[in-house]
């Protein structure tokens, strides 16, 4: 509904100006777009709508003001228009011009012209005027009140007097007939859903409406669509009058939980640094962990694993920062510089799929300079496991894609890998509503000394950042400090640290304590699409809740005040805001420091936070029940508060200067400046003196029954009611309330299909659709909402950002979901769900507003002045709106309210019990619409208001009296529960259910020792009474709480779990039938804190007792049970209807019975039980000798449902029969659902193919060959009905050609051919590709091991993973686009998909890699050598084969109490205390004859034919380990010394001596024979233990294995099938029986017609003709005949046999996950193995294979250094200042720096060039199949033994300048893999710096290949900007030989014998220094310096001249004076 203005013109208008006109209608004003310089007309020309949620009212006005604008003045009104919307309600448009009238509504000149559109929503404008009110369309309910001043419509605001709820004298009307209208009451909320009530006929049938339709379509609905069986009980939620109640009673956060991190770090390359030692830390909180050091390398290889083990909440973990740094040249005595540093934060990591990150390379950066860049890469693998997680270790990748550094960066997905450094400004401006942080003793000695009062605490606020924290000063003595500073962090954008925490703290020298704390999330406040937004917030006010606020020094909620857990009590508010500016980090003024530092900022101004407005807040307390008896004997009141307003124990810390209190408001707490806004000019006569009433009155419980209290209300309801100021912030809230809406709606739907789909019924696909259509209206409908473009004051840049970009996401949410709702179809409903899953999430993701306004509210339980329990409640979700979308779900109705224990009280089973439980109505709203606050309360009640005073009408009352009262009866059918928690030490619960409804209880009977108690009983609760009107009852009735409880004979019952569920409500005048009556059955979910604990199968119903009493009500029928005494049984209509089943139960037997009461089991016996009736087994007489059952199979006949669903379950229980009749409980298992035990006779008509057609189909999908339709022509030779499956003899398919015809019913082909030529030809085009190297052929059979075998596997393995991910994710993108190509409407700059685009980017990079390789990558990828394969699987064998419970199943027997775990689909171990193991089978009698009558059928078996015996049977156990990866460390040093333990019954192998140094991924290769006897000793234990020098080993991890159920599995896991057969090598056939005895007797056991051998190569086993080779070849290489190769092929195939074909388990390996007990759910490393098993009664089966580790083979490897070229020039000469440079080159192979050998040194190179001749010998162990360099050595000086490490095979040359008196200077180095290095340049020139950057574009060669090579490299160093530059070259060359050649031709070391290389020859200079002085001196300065020496010689003359003349003139003069 909508009211729509369109505002034309305004004529006639004095003067010139700006103007601006304000329309106002029910209280929301719009304002016109100013228009500027008007003469006298203004052409305003704009349409303002007003959304509606109630009729409009004949008598409601419009209002249209016209100002003339000013900028700086306020506007001066010209005039006025007011029109009464009569004539608009009755006609609906209306085109009005009038004239407008001024401030004494006198008229003035200047007209208006308006246009009026006034839509409903059915359409009919037409409304009832006074004298049509006998045709109120009533809602299906006897009576109709009638209010004039409904839902919105007050008269217009000025006339002062709002009537309350007064009812103008309108009669209350009775209606025979039914009304048009389902939905509608007058002024009732109609949501606009049934506007598209069309497409789907039954889909959209929302719960809501289901009820009402079924009534008005009599029984044409399918009952079975009316009651959608709740999923969590209450989800039809019918009226507007009540909320749905939450369920789930515990704080999800804040509980510890285990979780463990490892992180491996691999290597690190590129490290900027010359020559250096580094070392790289992980940091995980404070915890530490170091690698070892590698010397002079700039890239070190660590391959180093560590383990983090934490145990803390959920949100402390996920805040932790992981630090990755460098350090370079750290030792013992000095902590060395840091090169670089890399952090996350947990919640990153544990964000990502499989919580991982695998091989990804660490970008480091330097935390004190940021203008550096990228300080190198380091390559690591981090994942964080919780309980319950399991670990998937990927797939490597081929190394060459990981070695793509910029491509595999470790960011998130959709993280651009370019990071800029940011700044991020959090600015700190004041706080308000502080507690007191110090005890008033304190403060009055303070007051004595210094005679002033003080506030008392010291605030301070404390930031943190990823991993950084920056304080502000202290403000001291302050309630209400103003800080006014900002706290700047630097650091990388977009930050991996998600959260940014803001705690106030007090400063106090003794105890320093947290006030309060809040978490921003940056992904809130920021929006990475294209058209995102930095991080931006504010400024805006936090809430901070914590802990109630009086002051304790030991407070024992202080952790909530640290911001773990639920805050009970506001604490402050604190004005904040935050933005984020990008560097850039080339300016020169930058600081390059990413401390933290302060500085002050700006005052901001009171309005910039939005306008204060005053809010009301009421609410009324309809009923108080379930009060805990342990506070029930003092009077009871509640409190409730919103932020401190309400607050009268330990609220009002009033500052010190505010000593001027407001009249009336004495809780208030605003500083002088928000006094003001008090009440304005219109509510000044409304509020006289208007004190808030925050709480109830104390009033003392009386008793319900013996747990609980209730408070005696009854008709009379207390209320309370509180005002209070905040900022206007409501946009905020609407906004998010209309997405939480929507989300409701949505999880509702989902959980109605969930449900569909769960119970099998009709039409899932069409609810969906409902859904989606439902949800892209909403959308749609929110666009419109939000987009209401109001200029508010306060709005922030993250309030204009957020709304954009809500907008853009419901938009496009709302086109995907149009477009997925066309895909639904009826077999795609479960991949749709899933996805539309994903939009719930991004739903709550966005409704979540960053940014708070108004705190949320506070309901407390107060006993003795003392709080007891609280309830909090979000004040959004009791918002007012007049736009009913925008409303908070809560607000005007009555919400049932459970009370619980604050703080860590709250967990655990203390913290579920109800505290108390509220009826509670609460209203939020301004204080101006409050006309409208108890609109939502159920009818019928009379204000009672405190009155102060004359004519005052808007006081809210003080209690509501209720006059009309309803009397009922309601029946509650508890029928049975199921799989309850285990309560008692039996393991088993004596349950009972105790119902409450309103203030009234009743208890079902006790039944003991069950966990699925069928009580079928009828409770009935007389008289009870409600009070409001009828028809409200009826749609809405309270909800109806059911607790279980144990029932123990000494003290309490204790709880086990609660349910709520809603009855079915009858009125007097309804008749009692279908389709609504009686109620069906129902199951309701049980929840035990926050996990499901098991289901309730009940039904309840609420019937009216009218005038005529109890007679009137259906009759029950009476007790039928004579023994069950006056117990009622559920009645006949509502009880399921039974038929007939026999249940056969086969005892096979008992395992692993732990002790009872400290004695050993000795005779037990079980008994099975279903519905009353059971069977039990035969006893066993000596259960150590023979723990089998001597009778196999028994039966029992029980009547059970019809509905499946609803079958009860069935209980195993094993006693033990002692001495004297004795029985003793040993432990119990309840089968809950029977269904997988039903027995389907086969359907003899349904075609026998199509089991094989889906087979053929499967191999079509495999092959890369395309199908190819056969000629029709038949082949002759086989009879019809024939199945051909043709194998070839190439084992290994890699390319098949398949041929699949599948015709008619009665042949198919299955062709699976590979066609040889074909292969040749390929080899031959690849050999041609090659060109220079030819790759060796097939490999030679005397190399191959069985570990070539089991790593060709591993390849195999990783493709078909690789293949398999590939395709989901083109699977995936194909949904995406096709979802695209339908939503094409979307604008391109709505994102479809959240990452959509990332992705792409890195699919380029990646296609131009694949391009890449295709080129040369003939060369890279080798044709794969044909060798025979195995099946490796990554998991455990029983994961893949349904755990060998093909016939054989396993139960668990438990005994003892549960555990209160968060995850209870985590096995108790410690309670399992044995193994039953049997079967079931059951039917409906009576069973068809055909079964009985077959062949050979024994009676006594039943359905279990052919099942073998079960007598103790010897077998040979062979176990073969390989190898264990990823273990836990259990030493110090963060290694482990592993070794193998196997237990099989007594047998308890310790392989201790040979245990495997230092090592996580050791490699074992041993096989352990064990004989043994099933069925005594079967279950295997293999264990992982760390060797210990001294104390005792500890365990690593163990896996179990039952081996029983594997020998009799029917998929033969005794010895797996090989893919071949032969009888040398290493892929020799290790059963002792060959296929073809195998197969005989397979064929004998089915009752199988075969196997029949035919000429060329095939046999026929049932219809089936399989194809295949028949030659082998023996040692001597002679050919013989053989049929096994055609028996191996059948057995491959054995799936394919109708009947009993099932897969035949092949030869293998499994991947087993090692666990440890005392570290529950968390795998500690996993193990590869296998395990053959031979019974002894056949012919012993061969020698075990020899998997025993490949030994390193020995090489050594000659590097001759001939000469160096252009080597840089370092030193300066001391006289000439010539560049020089004394070369000598140094290498070493990696991972042996300490053997590293030097050339001598070529001294004094002028030109950079170096002669050597010199020859490095570097010998070294090499493992081929792996290509790693294996090394032991001892890692410290105390190890006790070597360690054995695996480094990939690198050497590294380096060129130094050698110096005589300081270090030498290091020039340049290059590392070449030994397995792929770019061939060396042929000369110098041609020797560039590519050959390094562009390695991956060159062709590469491997040493191993080429055994010598010769070349010119470059060396490389980086340079202060960090790049790479030249700094030299060497020629070398590089010469392979194996240790047997290298004895053979032995050469020496440097240039010395054997084969020394001759003398390099070097120019003189190198050497003059020492030989020739003089001439070196000549040959320098002579040259360089001669004119300079003669000019100076000529100089020295002329001076010696000038002072000999000088010197003798003296005596001359004289002898002339003289004349001598």
């Amino acid at each position: 509904m909508a009211l729509v203005v369109h505002l034309k013109t305004v004529t006639e208008l004095r003067g010139k100006g700006d103007r601006i006109a304000k329309v106002t209608f029910r209280g929301l004003s719009f304002f016109s777009r100013v228009l500027e310089n008007c003469e006298d007309e203004a052409r305003f020309e704009q349409a303002f709508r007003w959304p509606i949620g109630s009729q409009v009212d004949g008598d409601e006005m419009l209002e249209i003001q016209v100002f003339n604008y000013s900028k700086v003045f306020t506007n001066r009104l010209i005039g006025t228009f007011r029109m009464v919307l009569q004539k608009v309600v009755e006609e609906g448009h209306l085109e009005v011009s009038d004239t407008l009238i001024d401030d004494n509504n006198t008229a003035i000149q200047t007209t208006i012209s308006i246009e009026i559109k006034y839509q409903t929503m059915d359409g009919s404008v037409k409304v009832w005027s006074d004298g049509e009110f006998l045709d109120i369309p009533d809602d299906l309910d006897g009576t109709f009140q009638f209010e004039t001043d409904s839902l919105l419509s007050g008269r217009s605001q000025s006339s002062g007097t709002s009537p309350g709820r007064s009812i103008h004298g309108i009669p209350t009307f009775r209606k025979a007939g039914k009304g048009v209208f389902s939905a509608m009451k007058l002024g009732k909320t109609r949501t606009s859903k049934d506007d598209h009530k069309k497409g789907d006929d039954a889909a959209i049938l929302d719960a809501e409406d289901l009820d009402r339709k079924a009534m008005r379509l009599g029984g044409i609905l399918d009952p079975d669509t009316i009651s959608l069986a709740s999923v969590t009980a209450v989800t039809t939620n019918v009226s507007n009058k009540r909320s749905k109640p939450d369920i789930k009673m515990e704080p999800s956060s804040g509980r510890p939980v285990d979780y463990q991190i490892s992180v491996t770090v691999i290597e690190a390359r590129q490290l900027v640094g010359l020559n250096m030692d580094p070392v790289v830390c992980v940091e995980i909180g404070e915890e530490k962990k170091y690698t070892s050091m590698k010397e002079s390398t700039n890239c070190p290889y660590y391959n180093e694993y560590f383990v983090f083990d934490f145990h803390v909440p959920p949100d402390v973990m996920f805040d932790k920062i992981i630090k990755i740094s460098v350090i370079h040249s750290k030792n013992l005595l000095r902590s060395g510089t840091l090169v670089g540093t890399f952090k996350l934060d947990v919640g990153t990591v544990y964000t990502q799929p499989e919580h991982q990150f695998h091989h990804k390379w660490a970008m480091l950066s330097d935390p004190d300079d940021i203008t550096t860049g990228c300080k190198g890469y380091v390559k690591c693998d981090i994942a964080v496991v919780g309980k319950g997680d399991n670990i998937k270790t990927p797939h490597k990748a081929s190394e060459a894609d990981e070695d793509d550094i910029e491509g595999n960066l470790l960011l998130p997905e959709g993280v651009p890998s370019e990071r800029q450094w940011a700044r991020f400004y959090v600015k700190i401006y004041r706080a308000e509503g502080l507690p007191k942080m110090n005890t008033s003793i304190m403060a009055n000695v303070k007051k004595a000394f210094i005679g002033e009062n003080r506030d008392l605490v010291d605030p301070y606020v404390l930031v943190q950042f990823a991993g950084q924290k920056g304080k502000t000063s202290v403000q001291k003595s302050s309630y209400e400090p103003i800080w006014n500073e900002q706290v700047i962090f630097t650091e990388m954008f977009p930050p991996l640290c998600r959260r940014l925490k803001v705690q106030i703290r007090d400063s106090d020298k003794v105890n320093d304590v947290a006030i309060g704390t809040h978490f921003i999330d940056l992904r809130k406040v920021s929006n990475d699409g294209d058209k995102g937004f930095l991080p931006t917030m504010g400024p805006a006010w936090v809430n901070m809740y914590g802990s109630t606020r009086n002051y304790t020094l030991m407070d024992e909620h202080q952790d909530l005040n640290e911001g773990l857990g639920e805050g009970v009590s506001f604490r402050a508010r604190l004005l904040i805001s935050i933005a984020v500016e990008i560097l850039d980090t080339t300016s020169a003024e930058i600081m390059s420091s990413t401390e933290v530092h302060m500085e002050p900022v700006s005052n901001i101004s009171e309005s910039a936070t939005g306008k204060m407005e005053e809010f009301f807040l009421f609410g009324s307390f309809l009923e108080a029940t379930m009060i805990d008896r342990k506070i029930g004997d003092k009077p009871i009141s509640f409190e409730v508060t919103i932020g401190n307003y309400g607050n009268q124990i330990d609220g009002v810390s009033k500052p010190a200067l505010a000593k001027k209190k407001k009249e009336g408001g004495g809780e208030s707490e605003e500083e002088e400046s928000e006094l003001i806004h008090n009440s304005s000019e219109e509510e000044a006569e409304d509020d006289g003196d208007l004190t808030s009433v925050p709480s109830t009155p104390p009033m003392k419980p009386v008793i319900t029954d013996r747990n609980y209290f209730h408070l005696p209300y009854f008709e009379k309801k207390p209320c309370i009611y509180i005002k209070s100021w905040w900022q206007d912030q409501r946009r905020r809230l609407y906004n998010s309330n209309i997405m939480d809406k929507i989300a409701d709606k949505l999880e509702e739907g989902l959980n109605d299909v969930q449900e569909i789909i769960k119970t099998e019924k009709a039409y899932p696909e069409r609810r969906l659709r409902g859904v989606l259509e439902e949800l892209s209206t909403s959308c749609s409908r929110f666009v419109t909402l939000a987009n209401k473009d109001q200029n508010l004051s306060g709005r922030t840049k993250l309030d204009r950002e957020r709304l954009k970009s809500c907008m853009r996401e419901m938009e496009s949410m709302g086109q995907q979901a149009k477009t997925i709702r066309t895909q639904v179809k009826r077999n795609t409903v479960r991949d749709k769900l899933k996805l539309v899953l994903n939009f719930l999430q991004r739903l709550r993701f966005l409704a979540d507003e960053p940014q708070h306004s108004i705190p949320d509210v506070f309901i407390w339980m107060i006993s003795n002045n003392k709080r007891i329990a609280y309830a909090r409640i979000p004040s959004k979700d009791i918002l007012y709106s007049i736009v009913d979308e925008e409303m908070g779900k809560d607000c005007g109705k009555v919400k049932a309210v459970f009370l619980r224990l604050p703080g860590k009280k709250g967990f655990g089973p203390a913290g579920w019990t109800v505290q108390a439980k509220l009826e509670m109505y609460l209203w939020l709203g301004l204080n101006k619409q409050r006309k409208d606050f108890l609109i939502g309360l159920p009818s019928g009640f009379e204000e009672n208001k405190a009155v102060k005073g004359i004519g005052i009408q808007a006081v809210p009352p003080i209690s509501l009296v209720y006059n009309m009262k309803q009397v009922f009866q309601l029946r509650a059918h508890m029928y049975q529960a199921r799989s309850l928690f285990a309560a008692d030490t039996s393991g088993l619960s004596d349950p009972f259910a105790r119902v409450f409804f309103s203030t009234h209880s009743q208890v079902t009977e006790v039944l003991s020792e069950t966990l699925c108690p069928t009580w079928d009983q009828l409770l009935v609760f007389d008289n009870v009474e409600l009070y409001g009107e009828a028809g409200e009852l009826r749609d809405d009735p309270p909800i109806i709480v059911i607790e279980l409880y144990d029932q123990d004979t000494v003290g309490k019952a204790e709880f086990i779990g609660r349910t709520f569920a809603k009855p079915l409500t009858k009125m007097v005048d309804e008749h009692y039938g279908p389709p609504r009556f009686p109620p069906q059955l129902e199951y309701y979910q049980i929840y035990r804190g926050n996990c499901a604990a098991g289901d309730l199968l009940a039904a309840f119903e609420l019937l009216q007792i009218g005038p005529a009493g109890r007679a009137a009500l259906p009759p029950i029928d009476g007790p039928t049970d004579s023994d069950r005494g006056p117990i009622l049984p559920v009645p006949l209509g509502i009880r399921p209807v039974l038929s007939r089943y026999r249940i056969e139960v086969l005892f096979w037997g008992l395992r692993d019975l732990k002790r009872v009461n400290l004695a050993q089991v000795d005779r037990p016996r079980v008994d099975i039980e279903c519905a009353g009736k059971g069977v039990q087994s035969a006893l066993i007489q000596n259960y150590k000798k023979n723990p089998n059952f001597s009778t196999l199979v028994k039966w029992f006949e029980v009547d059970l449902p019809e509905n499946e669903l609803l079958h009860p379950p069935l209980n195993i229980r094993v006693v033990d029969c002692r001495a004297f009749g004795r029985y003793i409980l040993v432990g119990s298992h309840a089968v809950t659902t029977l269904r997988k035990f039903i027995y389907s006779p086969p359907d003899k008509t349904a075609n026998n193919w199509a089991h094989t057609a889906r087979l053929a189909n499967g191999y079509l999908a495999l092959s890369n060959g395309t199908s190819h339709s056969r000629p029709q022509s038949r082949p002759v030779s086989y009879p019809s009905g024939d199945i051909v499956v043709n194998m070839s003899p190439e084992p290994n398919i890699k390319k098949m050609d398949t041929v699949v015809k599948i015709e008619a019913t009665t042949d198919a082909v299955v062709k699976v051919d590979l066609n040889e030529d074909e292969k040749e030809k390929e080899k031959k085009k690849k050999k041609k590709k090659k060109g220079e190297e030819v790759e060796e052929e097939e490999p030679d059979e005397s190399m191959l091991d069985w570990w070539s075998k089991y790593f060709a596997s591993i390849e195999t393995m990783m493709e078909n993973l690789r293949a398999q991910e590939a395709a989901q994710a083109e699977a995936e993108e194909r949904e995406d686009l096709e979802i695209a190509a339908e939503s094409a409407e979307i604008k391109a700059d709505d994102f479809p998909m959240k990452g959509t685009k990332p992705k792409e980017k890195s699919k380029d990079k990646k296609s131009t890699k694949d391009k890449k390789k295709n080129n040369d990558g003939t060369e890279k990828r080798p044709p794969k050598p044909k060798v025979d394969e195995l099946m490796v699987y990554n998991k455990e064998l029983e994961s893949e084969f349904g755990s060998f419970e093909d016939w054989l199943h396993t139960f668990n027997l438990y005994r003892g109490k549960a555990g209160d775990d968060d995850d209870h689909n985590v096995v108790d171990e410690d309670r399992i205390v044995g193994r039953f193991k049997g079967s079931l089978c059951m039917y409906k009698l009576p069973l068809s004859e055909e079964i009985t009558r077959e062949a050979g059928f024994d009676p006594n078996m039943g359905m279990f034919q052919s099942i073998p015996h079960n007598d103790p049977i010897n077998v040979l156990v062979r176990i073969y380990i390989i190898r264990a990866t990823d273990l836990h460390p259990a030493d110090i040093n963060g290694k482990a010394d592993p070794y193998i333990v196997i237990k099989l019954g007594k047998s308890d192998i310790r392989d201790k001596e040979n245990y495997i140094s230092k090592q996580l991924n050791p490699v074992f290769g041993k096989s352990f024979d064990i004989e043994a006897t099933f069925p005594m000793e079967s279950m295997l234990t293999v264990a992982v233990y760390d060797w210990d020098l001294v104390g005792t080993d500890d365990l690593i991890g163990e896996t179990k294995i039952d081996l029983e159920n594997r020998y009799y599995s029917k998929h033969r896991a005794t010895c797996g099938i090989a893919s071949n057969y032969s009888v040398h090598g290493y892929n020799v056939w290790r059963d002792p029986q060959k296929p073809a005895q195998i197969l005989a007797k397979l064929c004998k056991e089915g009752k199988l017609d075969g196997p029949h051998y035919g000429p060329g190569g095939r046999v026929k086993v049932a219809n089936r003709i399989f194809l295949g080779p028949t030659e082998i070849e023996d040692e001597s290489g002679l050919k013989k005949q053989t049929e096994e190769h055609l028996a191996l092929t059948v057995l491959r195939h054995w799936e394919e046999i109708p009947r009993v074909g099932c897969k035949l388990i092949p030869e293998h390996v499994e991947t087993r996950p090692l666990l440890n007990p005392d570290k529950p759910g968390i795998e500690q490393g996993r193990i590869e193995m296998w395990v053959d098993m031979f019974p002894m009664d056949v012919p012993a089966p061969g020698p075990a294979i020899d998997i025993s580790p490949r030994k390193p083979k020995r090489y050594e490897l000659r590097v001759i250094i001939w000469n160096t070229d252009e080597v840089i020039l370092e030193d300066d000469d001391y006289f000439t200042g010539e560049k020089s440079s004394d070369i000598f080159v140094r290498g070493w192979l990696k991972g042996q720096q300490e053997d590293k050998q030097d050339t001598d040194v070529h001294y004094h190179s002028l030109t950079g060039e170096g002669n050597f001749n010199w020859r490095f010998v570097f010998p070294f162990d090499y493992l081929m199949a792996e290509e790693k360099i294996v090394i032991s050595k001892k890692e410290s000086m105390f190890s006790w033994d070597e360690t054995e490490y695996k480094i990939p095979a690198r050497l590294t040359l380096q060129v130094w300048d050698a110096d005589h008196f300081s270090a030498d200077d290091f020039l340049g180095a290059i590392e070449l893999d030994l397995n792929k290095f770019p061939r060396g340049a042929k000369t110098a020139k041609q020797c560039s710096l590519d050959m390094v950057l562009k390695e991956h574009e060159l062709p590469t060669i491997s040493i191993f290949k080429q055994k010598r090579v010769k070349g010119w490299w470059p060396f490389v160093a980086q340079n202060e900007n960090d790049e790479f530059e030249l700094t030299g070259k060497v020629e070398a060359e590089l010469h392979l030989l194996t240790a047997e050649e290298a004895e053979k031709s032995p050469v020496g070391l440097g240039r010395n014998d054997p084969e020394p290389l001759e003398k390099p020859n070097r120019p003189d200079t190198s050497l003059m220094w020492f030989m020739n002085p003089l001439r070196s001196i000549r040959y320098f300065i002579w040259h360089n310096y001669r004119w300079l020496i003669l000019k100076a010689l000529a100089l020295l003359l002329l001076l010696l001249l000038v002072g000999l003349f000088l010197y003798s003139i003296p005596g001359y003069l004289v002898k002339k004076l003289l004349g001598a």
